[in-house]
C-alpha cells in the first residue's frame, strides 16, 4: 500500500427506476433500473430475462448515453464504445438463460443522462429507458478507460471473470460482524521496528494493522525477513492485547508479492496462512490485493478457496479486503476479487478502499467521502439481500496522510471529516497509512513523513474517536 488512486461523487440517494424493454420477438426483454443516483451521475443496471420457452445462449444489449454523460466501472459484461454508442454482451458465465431466468449487469455512470435508443438482440427496445436529463453534469468524472492518471498497478479494464455467479442467491455469506473499527496500519518493517505499546499509549489507538506477510516462495514471511512460525513480535501483539486492543495482520502490499500467486495450488496456500494465524492465534486477517494480484484469475480463485477454507477452519475469524479505488468506486479487478470472495463462500468483515494518490486535482477530503458512498453502492449490487445498514459495515476506508505521492494532500480537516462521515453511517473500517509516519511528524522522505504541519500522533488523536 504506497501509490493509490481515485474518487466518485457521493451517493446521496436511493433511487429505483424500472423501465420494461421488449426484445425481439417477445422471447426476453431487458429492464434497465438506477440502484442510486447522486444527481451528477449514478449506478445503473440492465435486468436481462428469458420470457421465451426455450434457452437463450447469449445476449447483446446496446444503447446511446446523452453527451455529457459516460460509462465509468462496469460489470458482468464485455464492453465496446462508439462515440455515445455502448455495447454489451454477456460474460461466459452469464449469456445461458433457461425459459424464465434472469441476469444483471451494471455500471457507475458518470453524468445524469439514462440510456436511449435501447436495443436488445439486435431488436428496438421501445420504451426501454427515461428521458435523458435536460441539465448535464459541469463537471462529470471522467471514464476509467481513458484517465491517464490511474496508477500503473491497477488495470481499469475489465479482467477475466473468476467463476462469478451471475446473481447472488439467498445463500450469500452474511458479513461478520468485526470489532477493529479503527485500525491503522503499522509498517513492522520499518527500522526501526515500531513498538506497538509505545505507540498505543502515544496515541490512544489500542488496535492495529500489521504490515506485511508477503511470499517467499511458497512460505509466509514478515516482509521476507522474518518467519511468522517462529512468531516474532508476538511480545508485542500480546502486550497490545493485555492492554484491551487487538491485532489484524496484513497479508500482501504494493511492492510485495502475495501468497496466492506464489503457492501452486489450495492447499498449499491455506497452509501458509493457516501457520499465520495459528501462530499467532488471529481472530483478524486482512488481505492487501494490488497490482497483478488483484488480476490474475488462477489467484484469485486459490486465494478465495483457500480463505474459505481458512475461515472453516476458524469459524470466527474475520476477513478484509483491502483494495484499490478508481474515481467510479472499485476496479473491475477489485469488483472481481470480491465476487470472488462471495462466491467461495468467505465471509467478508469490511471491504476496505485505499483512498489515496487520486493523481487528479480534487479535494482529498471529499473523495475519501466519495469513494466510501461509491464503495457502497457497488456492495448494494453484489449483496442485494443485505440492509443498507449492513452494507455499511462492510466499507472499510484507508487515505493516506499528509503528502500523498502524488504531491497532494490529506490534512486533518479531512480526517475530521472522514470520522464524522463513519459516524453517520457507521462504516465497518477507518484506517490511514501509516502509524509511523504519523508519530515522527517530520518532513523528508514519504515512507517516515507525512510532510505537513502537525503534531506527533495529531491524526492517529483524531481517528481514535471512531468506535463505530
Amino acid at each position: 500500500m504506497q501509490i493509490r488512486h481515485v474518487w466518485l461523487a457521493a451517493v446521496a440517494a436511493l433511487a429505483l427506476t424500472l423501465v420494461a424493454v421488449p426484445a425481439e420477438a417477445a422471447t426476453a426483454k431487458a429492464v434497465f433500473s438506477t440502484d442510486s443516483d447522486w444527481g451528477s451521475g449514478y449506478q445503473g443496471r440492465f435486468t436481462i430475462t428469458n420470457t421465451g420457452t426455450s434457452a437463450i445462449s447469449g445476449w447483446t444489449v446496446e444503447f446511446d448515453l446523452p453527451a455529457g454523460s459516460a460509462v465509468g466501472t462496469y460489470w458482468d459484461a464485455l464492453m465496446t464504445r462508439s462515440g455515445d454508442h455502448y455495447t454489451f454482451t454477456n460474460r461466459e458465465y452469464n449469456g445461458s438463460l433457461a425459459p424464465g431466468a434472469a441476469t444483471t449487469f451494471g455500471w457507475v455512470n458518470s453524468g445524469p443522462g439514462k440510456p436511449v435508443n435501447c436495443r436488445l438482440g439486435g431488436g428496438p427496445c421501445d420504451g426501454a429507458t427515461t428521458s435523458p436529463s435536460p441539465s448535464p453534469s459541469p463537471s462529470p468524472s471522467p471514464s476509467p478507460s481513458v484517465s491517464p492518471s490511474v496508477s500503473p498497478s491497477v488495470s481499469p479494464s475489465v479482467s477475466p471473470s473468476v467463476s462469478p455467479s451471475p446473481s447472488p442467491g439467498t445463500g450469500t455469506p452474511p458479513p461478520m460482524s468485526g470489532a477493529l473499527r479503527t485500525a491503522p496500519y503499522v509498517d513492522m518493517g520499518a527500522w526501526p521496528t515500531p513498538s506497538l505499546t509505545a505507540m498505543a499509549s502515544a496515541s490512544g489507538l489500542k488496535n492495529f494493522t500489521l504490515a506485511f506477510i508477503t511470499a517467499s516462495g511458497c512460505k509466509a514471511m514478515w516482509f521476507n525477513a522474518y518467519d511468522p512460525r517462529q512468531k516474532w513480535a508476538k511480545d508485542q501483539i500480546d502486550a497490545i492485547r493485555a492492554g484491551g486492543g487487538d491485532v489484524k495482520v496484513s497479508f500482501g502490499g504494493a511492492t510485495g508479492i502475495e501468497l496466492a500467486q506464489a503457492c501452486p495450488d489450495v492447499n498449499t496456500l491455506f497452509a501458509e496462512y493457516d501457520a499465520v494465524v495459528t501462530a499467532y492465534d488471529l481472530k483478524y486477517i486482512d488481505l492487501d490485493i494490488e497490482g497483478a494480484a488483484a488480476a490474475e484469475p488462477a489467484s484469485i480463485a486459490r486465494r478465495s478457496q483457500a480463505l474459505a477454507r481458512l475461515q472453516q477452519a476458524h469459524p470466527d475469524l474475520k476477513i478484509s479486503l483491502t483494495l484499490p479505488v478508481l474515481p467510479t468506486g472499485l476496479t473491475s479487478d477489485g469488483l472481481n476479487v470480491v465476487r470472488s470472495a462471495r462466491d467461495a463462500g468467505v465471509r467478508l468483515d469490511a471491504v476496505n478502499v485505499m483512498a489515496m494518490d487520486y493523481y487528479q486535482s480534487v479535494d482529498y477530503g471529499d473523495a475519501a467521502v466519495q469513494a466510501a458512498n461509491s464503495t457502497f453502492a457497488q456492495l448494494k449490487g453484489l449483496y442485494p439481500s443485505l440492509s443498507d445498514a449492513q452494507v455499511w459495515r462492510m466499507v472499510g476506508v484507508t487515505p493516506m496522510l499528509g503528502q500523498n505521492d502524488d504531491g497532494r494532500i490529506y490534512n486533518q480537516d479531512d480526517a475530521r471529516q472522514l470520522v464524522a462521515f463513519a459516524k453517520d453511517r457507521h462504516l465497518g473500517l477507518l484506517a490511514f497509512w501509516e502509524m509511523t509516519r504519523d508519530r515522527n511528524a517530520c518532513t523528508g522522505a514519504l515512507f517516515s513523513c507525512t510532510n505537513i504541519p502537525q503534531s506527533p500522533y495529531e491524526f492517529s488523536k483524531i481517528f481514535a474517536s471512531y468506535t463505530g
